[in-house]
């Protein structure tokens, strides 16, 4: 059985790897923005932009509120979060790691 929170992390990095999807995430850090206004801007049709916006959601990055006929995108930080603190549960091994090779080697 696969552990959720590792399925989560995969789904976040999945979604982060695509440079039109972080840009995507960036512009939302000065407020939501309607799905049209995003892909606005981008050299891609509003479908593909749209496309991106699903994989945001589906990773939890972004939240989607439906006004009428306006689809209004929000950043969720929280799943970066849960990255950074993996990152840092890492960082830390190879970092004791890197340490213990510097003195031997030193």
């Amino acid at each position: 059985m696969v552990n959720s929170n590792i399925w989560q992390l995969d789904v976040v990095f999945a979604a982060l790897a695509d440079p039109t999807r972080r840009g995507i995430l960036s512009r939302l850090r000065e407020g939501h923005l309607r799905v049209t206004e995003i892909a606005a801007p981008l050299p891609i049709s509003l479908a593909a932009a749209s496309k991106h916006v699903k994989m945001l959601e589906r990773a939890g990055l972004v939240t989607r509120e439906v006004r009428g006929r306006n689809h209004y995108i929000a950043l969720n930080a929280g799943p970066l979060a849960e990255v950074s603190e993996w990152i840092a549960d890492h960082r830390a091994f190879w970092e004791a790691r890197l340490n213990a090779l510097s003195s031997y080697l030193g």
